[in-house]
C-alpha cells in the first residue's frame, strides 16, 4: 500500500509533520505501508520565505514551491498512490486546488492539529495575509474521505463539514523521548521549548519566573530552546537554537517543564505538544488549564495547572522545594503519555484509518 504524503516542509522540520506523521513511519512500514513524502519547502526556502527577505526573493521561492506541488498532484494513470495524506494543507497559498487535484488520484486523509480555520499569519508575511485563504479549510475537510483531528475541540468543528471525523492526539515516540539521569546537587532546571512564533506564550509567565528567581537565586536555572534571539537578564537566560539532535537532550535536562497559554479560540485548539514532550522526558510539568491541557494533566497527579501569576509562583515554588514531588509528578506524567499519547498506543488506529480509506 502506497501513501502519498503532501508535506509542506522537508522531513524533520515541522512539528506537526514530525509528531503527527513522520513519527509513525516505522509502524506504517511494519504494516506494509510505504510513505512517499513530497515536500515543497526546504530549510533554505523557509529561511527566505519566513524571514525578512525581499518580495522578489519570496516570490521566487513561492513560484518554485508551486511548481513542485503541481508536479506532485498531477493526475497519473500509472503509479497512483492508494491514499493521499495531507497534514494541515498541501500548499500554503491560495485555495484548495492542490487537494482537489490530489483527490483525482486517490482518497484523501486529512489531518490537522490547530484551529486553522482562524486567520493567523506570521509577522514577517503580514502584508501577504490576503494570499492565505483560510476559507479553503472547510472545503478541504469536506473533500477528504477521512478527517483526523488532534483533539475533540477540533473534531467538533470538523464534523460541521465531514461525516467521517476521528480523533488521534498528537503523539510522542516514548522510546526516544524518555528520562535520563540527572546530576545530584545541580540547580533545578526550569525549561521551555518552542519557537519564535510561540514565544509570546512564554512571556506571559515571565513576571512569575522572575519572582521565583529572586526567591531561589542559584538554586534554579532557566533554559529556553527555539528562540535564540531571546534573552532575559533577570533570569540569566539566553535562548538556544532548536535542532533535532539537541531537542531530546535539552528536554532530558529539565526538572520542570512549562506550557503557559492564553485562553482564546486559537489556543483551545492546541494539542499540548510542549507539555507532552516534557512529560515524556520525565519532567514535572506545569501547564495552563486551557483546552486539551486539562485532559492531559490532572492537577496534583500527573502535573500541575497554573493560571494566574500567583499560581505559577506557588506551583514552581512547591516543585523547587520538594524533590520527591518533582520525581512523583515526573514519573506519573511520563506514564500518562505512554498510556494515552504515545506512537505505540495510536499507530494501530492510524493504520486502520489509512487502510479503510484505501479500500474505498
Amino acid at each position: 500500500m502506497r501513501v502519498l504524503f503532501l508535506s509542506l516542509q522537508e522531513h524533520g522540520r515541522s512539528p506537526g509533520q514530525r509528531y503527527r506523521v513522520e513519527a509513525f513511519e516505522p509502524a506504517l512500514r511494519a504494516a506494509g505501508i510505504e510513505l512517499i513524502e513530497r515536500p515543497v519547502l526546504s530549510a533554505d526556502d523557509l529561511r527566505v520565505f519566513y524571514g525578512a527577505a525581499s518580495l522578489a526573493a519570496k516570490a521566487r521561492i513561492g513560484l518554485q514551491a508551486l511548481l513542485r506541488r503541481a508536479a506532485s498532484v498531477r493526475p497519473r494513470l500509472r503509479s497512483r498512490p492508494d491514499v493521499v495524506l495531507v497534514q494541515r494543507e498541501a500548499f500554503f497559498l491560495l485555495g484548495g486546488w492542490s487537494e482537489w487535484l490530489a483527490s483525482l488520484q486517490a482518497p484523501i486523509v486529512y489531518d490537522f492539529d490547530d484551529a486553522i480555520w482562524i486567520h493567523a499569519v506570521s509577522e514577517a508575511n503580514r502584508r501577504f495575509a490576503f494570499l492565505k485563504n483560510v476559507e479553503k479549510i472547510p472545503r478541504i475537510v469536506g473533500l477528504a474521505h477521512t478527517v483526523i483531528a488532534g483533539n475533540d475541540y477540533l473534531a467538533t468543528w470538523a464534523r460541521q463539514h465531514s461525516r467521517n471525523v476521528h480523533v488521534i492526539p498528537t503523539c510522542v515516540d516514548t522510546d526516544l523521548w524518555r528520562p535520563a539521569p540527572r546530576p545530584t546537587g545541580a540547580p533545578v532546571t526550569i525549561g521551555w521549548s518552542g519557537s519564535p512564533s510561540t514565544l509570546e506564550h512564554y512571556k506571559l509567565v515571565l513576571p512569575g519566573l522572575r519572582r521565583v528567581k529572586a526567591r531561589y537565586g542559584e538554586r534554579v536555572r532557566f533554559r529556553l530552546m527555539g528562540a535564540p534571539a531571546f534573552r532575559d537578564d533577570a533570569l540569566g537566560l539566553v535562548g538556544e537554537a532548536w535542532s533535532e539532535s539537541a531537542e531530546i537532550p535539552f528536554l532530558q535536562q529539565m526538572d520542570i517543564g512549562l506550557m503557559p497559554l492564553p485562553d482564546d479560540e486559537w489556543t483551545r485548539g492546541k494539542c499540548g505538544l510542549k507539555g507532552l514532550t516534557s512529560m515524556a522526558a520525565g519532567a514535572a510539568t506545569v501547564m495552563s488549564p486551557v483546552g486539551v491541557n486539562t485532559t492531559i494533566v490532572t492537577h496534583g497527579l500527573t502535573g500541575l495547572h497554573a493560571s494566574t501569576e500567583a499560581e505559577w509562583v506557588e506551583c514552581l515554588s512547591k516543585l523547587v522545594d520538594d524533590d520527591s514531588l518533582r520525581r512523583r509528578l515526573g514519573e506519573a506524567g511520563r506514564a500518562r503519555v505512554v498510556e494515552g499519547y504515545s506512537v505505540e498506543r495510536w499507530s494501530p488506529e492510524l493504520i486502520k484509518l489509512l487502510q479503510a480509506a484505501a479500500r474505498r
